[in-house]
């Protein structure tokens, strides 16, 4: 009998999918298109100026290591839409540390440095220990994924991805049975943040938490890169945690903190807002938020109103969590 494979409900048509040589050779792609020199997508798909400068003056010196990106794409993780262009979601940014208007946060990055970068890794660990991130791109297994991003907000974009399963971090640290949870902290830099001073009432340093089932779970990434290059500033490099059947908030940007507790931690915006946001922060149509309706959600490059799916579309990965 032959092999008959179901498709996941979220799963994109071939028919939708980005053609690969174009994907892969973006700078044939905008000749053919008539935008090389315009200016129109600098600072995205990783088409760098020759003076390793963008439009204003802003740095574009390549951080990583050389050969790291683009990393092999991991088919089993696809979509059901379009990806979202990448000129869109570089200038559309949720990033507090540096503004609250999302327009204006990737020309507020520039002081923002990434090298040189730790992530410590602590708590009731058998392993602790301090990594560099560019260790990190070396030894884990880097691949790239599609995956649906969803904001508290309503809006909504279709990203590729790259990282590594945060599962593969647990497992080299080995946590102790007594580990239940994953605390998350990013950077405190107010001289290179104007956020973290403009936005003072705050409790800068961002923080956030999993549980420690979450964490491992195989959806669960730790990203370095997006469109086949390295993270962006304003995408949170150098490392940030992605967890697509959650609100956007949930997956911490700039990370140089991981501990491993016995105790639920406390995460920024329930501290912040506890009648507006949770812990568990899980995409669910059927519960809006106290200021607007969740059910349904706005592509950003379109401006197209789709259906919100339970946990973002992925309830066949992560839905036996909640049981």
């Amino acid at each position: 009998m032959p092999y008959i494979r179901v498709p996941k409900g979220w799963e994109m048509p071939e028919r939708l999918a980005t053609p690969e040589d174009i994907y892969m050779n973006r700078r044939k792609f905008l000749k053919a298109m008539g935008f090389a020199g315009a200016g129109l997508v600098v600072g995205c798909a990783g088409e760098r100026p020759a003076d390793g400068k963008e439009a204003g003056g802003r740095s574009l010196a390549r951080a990583a290591p050389e050969g790291i990106y683009p990393a092999e794409r991991n088919p089993a993780y696809t979509l059901d839409r379009a990806l979202t262009d990448e000129a869109v979601a570089a200038r559309y940014n949720n990033f507090y540390e540096f503004s609250p208007v999302k327009e204006q946060v990737w020309r507020l990055v520039d002081r923002f440095e990434t090298r040189p970068w730790t992530v410590e890794v602590k708590g009731l660990v058998e392993a602790p220990r301090v990594y560099d991130v560019d260790d990190l791109l070396r030894r884990m297994p880097l691949e790239e994924r599609l995956y649906r991003f969803r904001c508290v907000e309503a809006w909504a974009m279709a990203v590729p991805w790259t990282g590594f399963p945060f599962k593969a971090l647990i497992d080299e640290v080995q946590p102790r049975p007594s580990a239940k949870y994953v605390r998350m902290v990013t950077f405190l830099r107010p001289d290179q943040a104007p956020g973290q001073v403009e936005q003072h009432w705050y409790p800068w340093p961002y923080y956030e938490g999993l549980t420690i089932e979450e964490a491992m779970n195989e959806l669960t990434l730790l990203v370095t890169g997006i469109y086949g290059h390295e993270l962006p500033k304003q995408h949170g490099a150098p490392v940030r945690l992605i967890v697509p059947w959650k609100y956007g908030y949930k997956s911490i940007k700039s990370i140089v903190s991981i501990e491993f507790t016995h105790r639920r931690p406390p995460t920024f915006w329930n501290d912040a807002v506890p009648h507006e946001y949770d812990f568990w922060s899980n995409v669910d149509p059927g519960v809006p938020h106290p200021r607007w309706s969740q059910a349904t959600e706005r592509l950003i490059d379109t401006g197209k109103r789709v259906p919100t799916q339970r946990y973002n579309g992925y309830a066949d990965y992560v839905a036996h969590l909640y049981a």
